[in-house]
C-alpha cells in the first residue's frame, strides 16, 4: 500500500510540474502577437486607402499623408499603447492573407465581420455601425423601385466584402461583377457597364458628392445594419484587449463623429486635378523606374546564366534550368508575386517590404525570358565561330565571352529591347501587394478624387512616354552596334 501510495505521489509531482511548465509556453503563445508588437514599438495596420471617407490618401505641402476615420482609429490606438504607426496600404482582397502571413498585425479597412471571416480571424468591438445601399445613374433612377427591378441586372461590387455577398444573395439570377477595388465598381456603373453598384452608405455619399450623374436606388436590402470592426489574429488575447480599451473609449466619448468630420474637411476640393495629385503620380514614375531598372539589369544577369545552364552538357544543369524556365513561363506573373510576397513570412519567417518582394518577382520572372532569348541567340551563332575559336586556343569560357556572346546580344537586341518594354508595363502588377508605382498610385487618386477615368488616363500616358522612351534607346543602341557590318 506503502510503494502504491508513493507511486501516486511521484505522478501527481510529475503531472504538476508538467502543468507549471506548459502553462507559461501556452501563456507566452498566447500573447506572442503582442509581444512582437512591444518589443518592435510599431504597430502595423493594413487597409486599403481606396474608401473614402473611412480610408484615403491626401496631399500636405507635397507629401502624401493618409486620412479618413479608420486612420484616426489606427492613430489612437496607436498612441493610448505608446507606439508607432506604421500603415500598409495594399487591396482589400489581400489584407486577411497579409494578417495570416504576418505582414501587417491587425486590419482596420471598414472590415464587417462574417462567418467564414470568423474562422480565419479575430475581431474586436464594433466601433461603428454601417448599412448599404445601391448606387444606379441618375437619369435610370426611376427604373428601379425595388430589388426585383435589378433581377437578372449587372451589378458591380468590391471583391472580397460584404456588399458581394448581398448582391450574390439578394438579387436574383443577377450577373454579379466583382471588381478588386470601389473605383473600378464606380467607373462601371458610370461607363454603363452595370446598371447599379452595392456599396456602404457612408463612402456612397462620398461619391455622390463628387459624381452628380449617380443617385441612391430607392431599394432597400433585407439586412441590419452590420458592425464594423478590427480583425486581429486568432489566440491574441492582449491585442484584443487593448485594442477594445480603445474602442470603448472611442465609443464613450463618441469620438467617430468628430472623425467623420475631419475626414469631411481632408476631402475638402482645394486645387485643380495636377497640382492635387502630381505628386502621387511623380512618385510612381520613380518606383517603376526603380523596380524596372533592377528588373531587367538582374533579369538579364541571372538570365544568362540560366540560358548557359541549359546549353551546359552536364544534364542535371540542363534539366534544372529547363525547368526553371518552363515553371516561371507556365504560371502567371500575379501568382508569382504573391507567392514571393507571402512566401517570405510565411514560409521564410523573413519580414520583407513589399517594395523588394514586387522587384525579385519581376527579376525571377524575366530572367526566364530572358534566358530563352539568349539561348536563341547563342543557338543563331554559325558553329564555325566556335571551331575557329577553339582553334586558336581559346577555352569554352573565353570562346563565349570574346566570340560567341558579342555575336550573340547583337542577334537578340530586338528581342532584348521588347522584353524590357514589356518588363516595364508589367511592373503594374505589383501594384496588388502595395507597391507604389505608377498603376499603383494612379488607384490611390481614383480613391481620393472620386474620379475613376482620369487617373487611368494618365497613368496609360505615363507609362507610354516610358516605353516609348526606352524603345528610342534600344533602337540608338542597336543602330550604333550594327555600324561595324
Amino acid at each position: 500500500m506503502n510503494k502504491t501510495f508513493k507511486i501516486i505521489i511521484v505522478i501527481a509531482i510529475l503531472i504538476s510540474s508538467a502543468m507549471i511548465y506548459i502553462n507559461p509556453i501556452a501563456s507566452a503563445k498566447e500573447d506572442s502577437n503582442w509581444n512582437k508588437i512591444k518589443q518592435r514599438g510599431e504597430i502595423r495596420v493594413g487597409l486599403s486607402a481606396d474608401y473614402a471617407p473611412l480610408e484615403f490618401e491626401k496631399t500636405v505641402h507635397g507629401k502624401t499623408e493618409y486620412a479618413g476615420v479608420d486612420i484616426e482609429l489606427a492613430k489612437k490606438i496607436a498612441k493610448d499603447n505608446h507606439l508607432k504607426l506604421k500603415i500598409v496600404n495594399m487591396q482589400f482582397d489581400s489584407l486577411l492573407g497579409a494578417l495570416k502571413t504576418g505582414k501587417i498585425d491587425i486590419i482596420i479597412s471598414g472590415m464587417t465581420t462574417t462567418p467564414e471571416r470568423k474562422k480565419e480571424v479575430d475581431f474586436t468591438e464594433p466601433y461603428m455601425m454601417t448599412n448599404n445601399t445601391m448606387l444606379v445613374k441618375k437619369s435610370e433612377k426611376n427604373q428601379y423601385k425595388s430589388l426585383k427591378d435589378f433581377d437578372g441586372k449587372k451589378i458591380a461590387a468590391q471583391k472580397g466584402t460584404e456588399q458581394e455577398k448581398i448582391a450574390q444573395n439578394e438579387i436574383n439570377n443577377g450577373q454579379i461583377s466583382s471588381l478588386s477595388r470601389l473605383p473600378d465598381a464606380i467607373l462601371a456603373l458610370k461607363s454603363g457597364k452595370v446598371v447599379g453598384t452595392v456599396i456602404e452608405k457612408p463612402v456612397a455619399e462620398a461619391y455622390l458628392k463628387q459624381n452628380p450623374e449617380l443617385d441612391f436606388a430607392d431599394v432597400k436590402f433585407n439586412e441590419e445594419k452590420k458592425p464594423t470592426c478590427i480583425a486581429l489574429p486568432k489566440d491574441s488575447p492582449e491585442l484584443l484587449k487593448h485594442l477594445n480599451q480603445t474602442i470603448d473609449e472611442v465609443k464613450s466619448k463618441n469620438l467617430i463623429d468628430s472623425y467623420m468630420n475631419k475626414a469631411a474637411e481632408d476631402m475638402q476640393d482645394d486645387g485643380n486635378f495636377f497640382t492635387k495629385y502630381g505628386s502621387f503620380f511623380i512618385k510612381g514614375i520613380k518606383d517603376t523606374i526603380l523596380i524596372s531598372s533592377i528588373g531587367v539589369i538582374l533579369g538579364s544577369i541571372l538570365g544568362a546564366l540560366i540560358a548557359l545552364m541549359k546549353l551546359s552538357k552536364f544534364k542535371p544543369l540542363s534539366w534544372l534550368a529547363s525547368i526553371y524556365i518552363e515553371f516561371l513561363r507556365g504560371t502567371p506573373m500575379l501568382v508569382q508575386v504573391f507567392i514571393v510576397f507571402f512566401g517570405t513570412t510565411a514560409a521564410l519567417g523573413l519580414d520583407v517590404s513589399a517594395l523588394i518582394c514586387g522587384t525579385i518577382a519581376l527579376v525571377i520572372n524575366s530572367s526566364a525570358y530572358i534566358a530563352e532569348i539568349i539561348r536563341a541567340g547563342i543557338n543563331a551563332v554559325d558553329k564555325g565561330q566556335t571551331e575557329a575559336a577553339r582553334s586558336l586556343g581559346l577555352n569554352y569560357s573565353q570562346t563565349m565571352k570574346f566570340v560567341v556572346m558579342p555575336q550573340a546580344i547583337k542577334n537578340i537586341l530586338p528581342a532584348l529591347g521588347n522584353e524590357f518594354v514589356t518588363l516595364i508595363k508589367e511592373s503594374s502588377i505589383v501594384s496588388t501587394i502595395g507597391v507604389g508605382e505608377i498603376m499603383f498610385n494612379a488607384q490611390v487618386v481614383q480613391g481620393i478624387s472620386f474620379d475613376p477615368f482620369t487617373p487611368l488616363l494618365i497613368a496609360a500616358v505615363l507609362y507610354f512616354i516610358l516605353t516609348f522612351a526606352l524603345s528610342r534607346i534600344m533602337s540608338l543602341v542597336e543602330g550604333r552596334m550594327k555600324a561595324s557590318d
